[in-house]
């Protein structure tokens, strides 16, 4: 029997006529390019470094978009932003060293947020490799070591032959489920030696399907079918298998209320009868939760803030859906299927009988109103309010970005996405400085529509020499920077805890005028002018700023009880 993968592709003229007369002054680093453009790659992201120069180059000869930041992290960021919007692997250009290592934070989150990410980082000469006692610039004495606990795979190269498969094998690992972070480093004289190995023209990278195991989904769609009060928590999962279509299908079927985690905000219509929206951490929430007799759990691993800083403890079978094998039934018991979330929901779809409770819309229902009650009692008027601003400014079509700031901890759980892949955040590892460059890698995928980053006055420091970036580019990235003077998510944990605040003030540029010093337009805003203010700089072409004054409050923790 002949199978599809034994076949042999015979080159077409144009190829082998390419292959026998390769274009004169090729180095390594072509390699590196054509491999990254013949995968399907139109744009890379990165900094230039010494040992890296060999591929900088070949992006002379080469159709790919290079965008260039001004730190490695938050090239890391913006390749993220990138990576999650088009579902792509976004390739990650970086030097050896401090130009690799900077870059880790932004692989972190990465990781944690399974976005397709390849980091193509240069390494020193082969002749030094090994000791780390040679004393090349940016020598460390295992580079791959300090990226082997963050990334899904590394894959290291000693000879330009093992260029296009080591980039297509790290490509195919970053984009098969779950996705995430993959690392290449190719070393300096690699990259800069001449080559006559035809230019790459056809590389296979097929990243593998996960499909669920059917007797597995069998039981599932029996027990969702029996169950008397059912329930799903959708996670990030959903978003990145293109799978919200399938989850309301299912939803719709079997009339079970849905939770959507942070990381899988938008998995689920926000104003649909049966979303229980995004309230993770309230106590009716998960009492709802827990009282499932059925729950179904699809790409999410109940990790803390999914599980309401673990004090979610459900009572009835749990049906866990998961891509990432480690994440399976880490947290809880259940009936555990190891399979890309889409695939899954379909066999679901093909096998679960109807089911129907005309109650289920009143109960979610109850529960939303219990949560808009237990915030009113919390005098939360002006955060409540933000949120709606900048609802009603951002297009719906429009992908946000936000950073570990106040507004985004209200957003996580009372922003309205108006559709999936919509809204990111840096909530999977919970660095500073994402929302920025990672909504610039956004734009980047698609400048036909603006985008919003959300930052604190903190977490702007972080990123804002990127400004200089949007400029460079005309990128249309509105940034709104809420200024309240430190650290305020810390202030409030800290004084809780101690009474007392520690490190938590900054002096801190005038942000607006910074921004104008860029060549960038910056507004100063206020509450009452901020919804005016934000539409006004997001209809605009190009990047913009406005800084937003205010003290902010979170609402009251609720997993105590």
């Amino acid at each position: 029997m002949t199978h599809d993968h034994d076949l042999v592709l015979r080159p077409t003229a144009a190829q082998t006529e390419a292959a026998l007369n390769p274009p004169p002054g090729r180095i390594g680093g072509d390699l590196v390019v054509e491999t990254l453009a013949a995968l399907g790659a139109t744009t890379v992201f990165g900094l230039p470094g010494q040992h890296a120069l060999g591929v900088f180059d070949a992006l002379r000869r080469s159709s790919l978009r290079y965008v260039g930041l001004r730190v490695e992290n938050n090239a890391g960021f913006a390749a993220d932003g990138y990576g999650r919007i088009t579902g792509e692997a976004a390739p990650l250009l970086l030097s050896t060293g401090p130009g690799a290592l900077t870059s880790l934070a932004a692989l972190h989150e990465a990781a944690s947020a399974s976005a397709p990410v390849l980091a193509i980082s240069s390494q020193i000469p082969t002749a030094g490799l090994g000791g780390g006692r040679h004393g090349y610039l940016h020598e460390l004495p295992d580079q791959s070591a300090s990226f082997r606990g963050v990334v899904k795979s590394v894959h290291t190269v000693r000879s330009a032959s093992q260029i296009p498969s080591a980039v297509a094998a790290a490509w195919t690992s970053a984009l098969t489920a779950p996705h995430g972070p993959v690392w290449v480093e190719i070393p300096q004289d690699v990259l800069l030696a001449p080559t006559s190995i035809p230019v790459v023209t056809g590389v296979d990278a097929f990243p593998e399907d996960l499909p669920p195991r059917p007797e597995l989904t069998a039981v599932a769609a029996d027990l969702l079918a029996r169950a008397t009060r059912p329930a799903i928590i959708a996670g990030g999962g959903v978003v990145r298998a293109d799978a919200s279509g399938k989850l309301r299908q299912l939803a719709e079927r079997i009339d079970a209320p849905v939770v959507t985690t942070f990381g899988g905000k938008g998995a689920f219509p926000w104003a649909h009868p049966l979303s229980l929206r995004s309230w993770m951490e309230d106590r009716h929430t998960t009492d709802f939760l827990e009282d499932a007799d059925v729950l179904l759990v699809i790409g999410s691993g109940l990790g803390e803030l999914s599980s309401n800083y673990h004090t979610f403890s459900p009572r009835g079978r749990v049906i866990q859906i998961e891509a990432d094998l480690g994440k399976l039934e880490s947290n809880h018991p259940a009936l555990g299927i190891h399979a890309d979330a889409r695939l899954a929901l379909q066999a679901l779809l093909e096998t679960v009988d109807r089911r129907e409770d005309p109650q289920a819309p009143a109960r979610v229902r109850t529960v939303l109103a219990r949560v808009a009650e237990r915030i009113a009692a919390q005098d939360l008027t002006l955060e409540q309010d933000l949120l709606t601003s900048v609802r009603r400014a951002l297009p719906a079509d429009s992908p946000s970005f936000w950073d570990m700031t106040i507004l985004s901890y209200w957003a996580w759980s009372a922003f309205d996405p108006a559709g999936p892949n919509t809204m990111h955040s840096a909530q999977g590892a919970g660095g500073l400085g994402y929302a920025f460059p990672a909504a610039l890698g956004a734009a980047v995928a698609d400048p036909g529509r603006p985008v919003l980053a959300v930052s604190g006055d903190g977490g702007a420091l972080y990123s804002i020499a990127e400004l200089a970036t949007a400029k460079q580019y005309d990128l249309p990235v509105t940034w709104l920077v809420v200024d309240d003077g430190g650290y305020g998510i810390l202030r409030e944990y800290m004084t809780d805890a101690f009474g007392a605040t520690t490190a938590t003030e900054l002096t801190r540029p005038d942000y607006a005028a910074l921004a104008e010093s860029f060549g960038v337009p910056g507004v100063l805003t206020s509450p009452e002018t901020l919804e005016r203010d934000l539409a006004k700089a997001l209809a605009a072409p190009g990047p913009s700023v406005v800084v937003l004054p205010a003290l902010l409050r979170m609402f009251a923790p609720t997993h105590l009880g």
